[in-house]
């Protein structure tokens, strides 16, 4: 298994989401949008200083800091 944090996926990566380590509040917000065990996320865009980061999933692009990615365990896909 290669299970890294979100934010060390490339661009043009995908991997499956396995885990959130966020706090409650935060991490029910993101399972709103799709971030649920098993989902497939890619990483598609980079911001100029690489913060934040554009993913899609479940056909949304949805941009995020590292603060939030660096606590979201992927599997490379």
């Amino acid at each position: 298994m290669n299970r890294i944090m979100l934010n060390n996926l490339k661009i043009g990566e995908s991997g499956y989401i396995r885990k959130i380590f966020l706090e409650e509040n935060i991490k029910r917000r993101l399972q709103e949008l799709g971030f649920i065990d098993g989902t497939v996320i890619k990483c598609i865009l980079k911001s100029p200083l690489n913060d934040p980061k554009a993913y899609f999933i479940k056909g949304t692009t949805i941009a995020l800091r590292q603060e939030i990615t660096e606590n979201i365990l992927v599997e490379r896909v």
